[in-house]
């Protein structure tokens, strides 16, 4: 691959992952802070979900078969940017819901868009396609870190950024190198639903892998949903406490806390190599599962007092859970896939995890939020420990029945080849 073709993809990448990382996790505390409850937020994440299901009806069939890819990616963004606009006018719990589906119809085709059109102008995907996509890790550092400096995080401004953001790389899509259509010919739902790949369910413990991917997407939602207003009231509580009767700060920096966990998200993702080699995918994905228990426990009984080294440990584990399990889940896929179905097979863990299962979570999320809150006069109160106790026991759960049921045999196929 060319230099200049390098240069071109990693802006890509940094650009759109500006544009998510901008809103996704700050969303929640944004969404409380105009009054809405825990399950109109669940109800409002759980958008990103479904538009995850339809997201390969639209990169899958329009982009492959009718127009490039580029220009696919450029339109989408164009149409988004207005939409996120749209956005910053509504209060309104109704209006806000349609348009964030709408908007999210046109964002959810762009993963897949960015890593297609990467891939596509490369030699050795293995060995190229990752220094370009960790761009997009380093992005949604960036754009988190400048939220939680500027105070941003429950104001509109969070889609202004990402608003501009999706104009620029609109405009800069069309400049990308050209990736027209591959597909000719008819192309059925079931295709694009995956269905070549429901063959993989014969095995016994890829389908206990995939019914696990779906159960531990529920503690994920939470994790993105939750984990922002979660922070902001424990440094709230803290900073009472400390200060009785002075007026709250404009931040406590807990987008700058929270970036953290893509830091290690980067860490581990290096480690990965390492780690497989060393452990095989059945222990990294049992670590990754330990970590998500972990993790919850540590977000239930911190705080920002004595207990902050559990709220930063809490944080820093996102790398264990989401490379662990999340990324070795599709180089397991990968590897039970074989060539002739390996796209179908890990668009099929897509839309059944980002789709299906943190559809499910948000939802679920923003009800135990909504039951475990509590509100007196002008006076809210959640209890984060109960709220945080349910994502922990979901995980347990899928952990018991991943490590009943659940046989590597991927070692020996490799060591075959």
């Amino acid at each position: 691959m060319k230099s200049t073709t390098r240069v071109q993809l990693s802006v890509m990448m940094f650009l759109q992952f500006v544009v998510w990382g901008a809103w996704y996790g700050q969303l929640s505390k944004y969404l409380f802070a105009i009054g809405f409850d825990g399950g109109q937020v669940g109800n409002i994440y759980a958008t990103f979900s479904i538009a995850m299901i339809f997201s390969p009806f639209i990169a899958g069939m329009i982009a492959d078969r009718f127009f490039a890819a580029q220009k696919v990616l450029g339109v989408l963004n164009i149409a988004g940017a207005g939409l996120l606009f749209l956005l910053t006018r509504i209060t309104d719990y109704n209006t806000f819901y349609w348009v964030m589906l709408l908007y999210c119809l046109t964002f959810a085709p762009t993963i897949a868009l960015t890593s297609s059109i990467s891939m596509r102008q490369m030699v050795n995907p293995e060995k190229e396609f990752p220094p370009i996509r960790v761009l997009g890790t380093v992005a949604w550092i960036a754009v988190t870190n400048l939220v939680g400096y500027m105070g941003w995080g429950d104001k509109s401004t969070i889609f202004y950024v990402s608003m501009v953001t999706a104009a620029v790389i609109g405009l800069y899509s069309f400049t990308l190198p050209d990736t027209p259509p591959t597909v000719k010919g008819p192309v059925s739902f079931g295709q694009v639903l995956g269905k070549d790949a429901f063959v993989l369910f014969k095995d016994r413990s890829f389908a206990i892998f995939f019914l696990s991917s779906v159960l531990i997407c529920i503690p994920l939602s939470f994790y993105y949903a939750m984990a922002n207003p979660a922070l902001t009231d424990a440094y709230k509580d803290a900073f009472v406490a400390a200060h009785p009767g002075q007026a709250l700060p404009n931040t406590f920096f807990v987008e700058n806390k929270m970036s953290l966990g893509q830091a290690s998200e980067v860490f581990f993702m290096l480690m990965l190599p390492f780690a497989y080699k060393r452990f095989g995918i059945k222990w990294m994905l049992i670590l990754g599962l330990l970590a998500w228990i972990t993790r919850f426990l540590c977000f239930g009984y911190g705080n920002a007092n004595a207990g902050e080294w559990m709220l930063f440990a809490g944080i820093l584990l996102h790398g264990i859970c989401y490379d662990f399990f999340f990324v070795s889940g599709m180089i397991y896929t990968d590897l039970k896939a074989g060539d002739k179905i390996k796209s179908q097979a890990q668009g099929l863990i897509s839309l059944a995890t980002y789709g299906l299962g943190m559809g499910i979570g948000s939802i679920i999320s923003g009800y135990v939020q909504k039951m475990y809150t509590t509100t007196n006069g002008a006076t809210t109160v959640t209890n984060w420990t109960n709220v945080w106790l349910v994502p922990a026991g979901i995980a347990a759960v899928v952990l018991v029945l991943f490590v009943l049921f659940f046989k590597d045999n991927t070692r020996t196929k490799t060591a075959t080849v």
